[in-house]
């Protein structure tokens, strides 16, 4: 029987895919490490426990593997029907028995890898609208998904680490953070400089700014609002100073 292969040969969208599914198994791993009762624990999410995390991934591959059937058909099949149909169905999803749960993660997640694996080329090219209303091509949808995986598996607080994620991930991260900081204007008088690597972000033309600085995991860790171990800051008068909280990014 002859194994069946992602459809695009586009060295750059199989990299991404399978940094998407590196995510994937990487939060799966941590789901597993999980014992039934430790899924109401706590996240770092305020108002989230792991139940609401576990949910938001396996509906969430469901809502992207919508915007691929939309790419593959041309019929729009939008993520949600609103965003607060999203945030019923996360709550819906936290109630649901442990094995329930966690089936919706296993049975989500090949649903969409099989959507992204039968593609055709071309049609990873057909623009299709996320929940934020961005026209976007179906190749964005493997990036939406990696940010996820990778991110809400160190949300769900259970060992892993910023200093987990590929530096790739990390860089693009980053860059989406600063850059909605930018478009809303949130980021004026700041600047982010990380120190192990030639990234500068923020308000460089500022006669003086804040300037937040650090490794790039503990930046990211830091930009997203997930902590500020790891990073400094120094005030326009060259002094260090409490590391600010950063500007909201979604």
């Amino acid at each position: 029987m002859v194994a069946r292969h992602d459809q695009t040969t586009d060295p750059e969208l199989r990299a991404a895919l399978l940094q998407a599914r590196r995510g994937t198994a990487f939060f799966a791993r941590k789901l597993n490490e999980l014992s039934d009762a430790e899924l109401d624990g706590d996240t770092l999410l305020p108002g989230w426990t792991r139940r609401h995390i576990t949910a938001h991934i396996g509906y969430n591959a469901r809502a992207i593997a919508r915007l691929v059937e939309w790419a593959a058909t041309g019929v729009e099949t939008p993520m949600y029907a609103s965003t607060e149909v999203r945030d019923h169905e996360i709550n819906f999803g936290a109630t649901l028995s442990p094995i329930a749960l966690r089936h919706l993660f296993d049975h989500s997640a090949v649903h969409l890898n099989v959507e992204w694996r039968d593609l055709p080329e071309d049609a990873w090219h057909h623009k299709v609208r996320t929940i934020q209303g961005r026209e976007v091509p179906a190749s964005e949808t493997v990036w939406m998904r990696t940010r996820e995986v990778w991110m809400h598996a160190v949300d769900l607080d259970n060992g892993a680490r910023f200093q987990d994620i590929p530096v790739p991930v990390l860089e693009r991260l980053l860059k989406d953070i600063t850059g909605a900081w930018k478009t809303r204007g949130t980021d004026a008088g700041l600047l982010v400089k990380v120190t192990d690597r030639d990234l500068t972000f923020g308000d460089t033309a500022a006669a003086s700014a804040t300037v937040v600085s650090g490794p790039l995991a503990s930046v990211v860790e830091w930009a997203a609002g997930r902590g500020s171990d790891g990073v400094t800051a120094v005030d326009p008068a060259a002094s260090p100073s409490a590391v600010p909280a950063a500007p909201k990014w979604i």
